[in-house]
């Protein structure tokens, strides 16, 4: 049997074939076909190149993809899989072979490729590896490091806790497992949905792999093989959360240059106080429409420098595992498809390198999984929280932590980037609401079915409104503030899109944040060193304090501020002026897309929907308060898997299965997200269209 492409009503791809190899091959071609205009834009971002066909917008990423090293980390990491795992580098040069089959193709039915020129390129074996690492460096949000070191220098090392929150760059996700003394079946579920920022097309394929050796569904990575994060194998599933670990460090360097004009060279000092020569380059990015901008490369024994001296007091480097130790974790692929028992998925979650992950699996058998999985060095305490300094000693990475398990407590785990399992392995997690909320939903019964999961994905309680409301309790206002602050009180904190208290509350949180933002106390920290452009969105102050208003009205003392005439005075401004808009007329879905502003974007304009939800309601769709309502970041996914019968489970992306502008499968899916419906996963092959070949 040649590898068989089957779809079912959605578009979703269920691919057959006779062996590993072959499918792999496969669902390269059929991700290719179905999404080339995303892998190409992928595979240039991790080799530092989208530039040449984007323009000017995307050179500051190119610029970090140089500096950070990605694709020579990607050809490092390629490399060492040949020799450590020569199947799994098989498998995977099958997956690039088949995407540079399908590409040409794909390209004609994707318009971006005519929009900007581009023509489809020739993947590598470690253009997959490139993906994935490109997708994940900033995953652990080192440069909340550099935040760090300006609070501690402008407010002082106090100051750091009342910061301390997940950040507007961090990617999140809830997850829940129910064993089967929890369900109807009698058998486990896990559901859940990974916060990411939303993209078009989507940062998760739901597809099917069938092979003698196994038969998975699940949301995979495009332009990455098999499916990684959350799958069902039939007997088995499985599905991860984000950890919160920091592992990822930043040195500040010193350098010196030495040589003669025709012969120079970079050293760096090293904590033994030699110097020692560290590698430099120079190369160029090619802009779109603009002027080619070069960039300096230089590593020192720490890592590639991110930060050079012309940005910051002195030049500062990244040192990241893979870098290390050049393997991605790829050996896991093959056998978490392979896996048949919850045991299974744990040895294979034993080769997981990184994103560092919360991982909840259950099988039919009655086993369940809740673990920690990931390489996260072992080092000083100073390496975690800090920027510290390469020349001192006490900085080494000195080995890897054991990745910690956590409970199933009354039948029930969950993880919603809280504090838990992986707690020792990191500085920075988020408010317990999500998990809390998810927890008391699932405790209201007994007995839960796959059906019933979209009650607790869609929930829009907002916990950490108490901090501001609680504010408002006392307060001479004038009669329309106080009209207001009634309302607010009486209101029932879910952040629906229908609700014009909902809207009047993010108003009024936004001005107290904008004010906050504005009192000279905290307005210190508003102008961050000339920082490159990527990291940013960790060192502007009012995303900061936004998401970090719930710490900074609750703390005992806040720089002699006056809290409660912060939030008074915003709820006067916005009784003023208030208009009664619903949430959802203003909190709607803000997808990133690699092309705009072109005549073909204006062609392919959409009327995005407005959404219920919020960042710390478990229907965790994130505003910036202060700065937008608008939705960037939120469900890429949502899943239930269940291990009573695989065709029970369910899922469903926030747009379709296929990329490709005006096609039928582009936005299918969309109305379904956003009002919490799931698509049902259909696995008999007889229900299932085959297309011919």
């Amino acid at each position: 049997m040649t590898a068989e492409t089957y779809r079912d009503p959605w578009g979703i791809p269920h691919l057959r074939a006779d062996s590993a190899g072959e499918l792999a091959h496969a669902q390269g071609r059929t991700t290719a076909l179905d999404r080339a205009w995303q892998l190409e834009v992928e595979r240039h971002r991790s080799q530092g190149t989208s530039a040449a066909f984007l323009g000017a917008d995307a050179v500051a990423w190119d610029r970090f993809a140089r500096q950070a090293r990605l694709d020579d980390t990607a050809r490092r990491c390629f490399a060492a899989l040949e020799r450590r795992d020569p199947e799994t580098a098989e498998w995977v040069a099958s997956y690039v072979d088949g995407v540079n089959e399908g590409l040409a193709e794909g390209a004609r039915r994707a318009p971006e490729f005519a929009a900007t020129g581009l023509a489809p390129g020739r993947w590598e074996p470690w253009s997959p590896l490139g993906v994935w690492l490109a997708t994940h460096i900033l995953f652990a949000g080192f440069p909340a490091k550099l935040w760090r070191e300006e609070v501690v220098r402008r407010l002082g090392a106090e100051a750091v806790a009342l910061f301390a929150t997940d950040g507007p760059g961090t990617s999140g996700s809830n997850g829940w497992l129910l064993s089967g003394e929890r369900t109807v079946t009698g058998r486990a579920l896990i559901a859940g949905d990974p916060h990411r920022f939303i993209e078009d097309p989507g940062v998760y394929q739901q597809i099917r792999l069938s092979c003698p050796e196994f038969d998975v569904v699940g949301l995979a990575v495009p332009g990455v093989p098999g499916i990684a994060h959350f799958a069902h194998a039939g007997t088995v599933a499985w599905a991860i959360t984000n950890a919160m670990a920091d592992y990822q460090d930043l040195y500040r360097e010193r350098l010196r240059v030495t040589g003669t004009d025709d012969s120079v060279s970079v050293e760096a000092l090293d904590s033994d106080g030699e110097w020692r020569p560290a590698r430099r380059h120079t190369e160029t990015i090619e802009v779109a429409g603009g002027e080619s901008v070069e960039v300096e490369v230089t590593e020192t024994a720490r890592g590639p420098v991110i930060i050079t001296a012309a940005e910051a007091r002195e030049p500062i480097s990244l040192r990241y595992p893979p870098r290390v130790t050049e393997d991605l974790g790829f050996s896991a692929l093959l056998p978490l498809l392979r896996a048949r028992r919850v045991a299974d998925v744990d040895r294979a979650f034993d080769r997981w390198a990184e994103p560092v992950n919360v991982v909840q699996a259950a099988d039919v058998e009655g086993g369940l999984l809740h673990r920690v999985a990931g390489k996260v060095p072992v080092r000083g305490e100073d390496n975690r929280t800090r920027v510290v300094a390469a020349w001192e000693a006490g900085h080494d990475w000195l080995g890897w932590h054991e990745t910690p398990y956590g409970p199933v407590e009354d039948g029930i785990a969950v993880m919603a980037n809280q504090r838990g399992p992986a707690t020792p392995l990191g500085v920075e997690f988020a408010p317990p609401h999500r998990a809390t909320r998810i927890r008391r939903l699932l405790d209201a019964s007994r007995k839960w079915s796959a059906q019933d999961m979209p009650a607790v994905h869609m929930d829009t309680h907002l916990a950490s409104a108490a901090s501001l409301l609680d504010r408002l309790v006392e307060g001479d206002l004038s009669p329309e503030a106080a009209e207001l602050r009634d309302q607010l009180l009486c209101w029932d904190r879910h952040m629906d899109a229908d609700s014009t208290v909902a809207a009047a509350y993010a108003a009024v949180r936004g001005t107290v944040v904008r004010r906050l933002v504005a009192h000279p106390a905290l307005a210190v920290l508003a102008d961050p060193p000339a920082y490159p452009e990527v990291f940013l969105p960790w060192l502007a102050l009012t995303p900061r304090v936004g998401y970090a208003l719930e710490n900074l009205l609750n703390a005992p003392e806040l720089y002699g501020i006056d809290r409660d005439s912060v939030v008074r005075e915003a709820v006067e401004e916005v009784a003023a002026r208030r208009t009664s808009p619903t949430w959802g007329d203003t909190h709607r879905l803000a997808p990133w897309r690699a092309l705009t502003g072109s005549s073909y974007d204006e062609g392919t304009s959409y009327d995005e929907p407005g959404l219920s939800g919020d960042h710390h309601c478990v229907l965790c769709t994130s505003a910036v308060p202060g700065l937008t309502d608008l939705s960037a970041r939120g469900p890429a996914a949502r899943y239930v898997w269940d291990l009573a019968d695989r065709d029970h489970s369910l899922w469903v992306v926030p747009f379709g299965a296929d990329g490709v502008p005006g096609s039928a499968h582009h936005r299918d899916q969309l109305p379904l997200w956003r009002e919490g419906d799931l698509v049902p996963v259909t696995t008999d092959w007889n229900k299932l269209t085959k297309e011919e070949a």
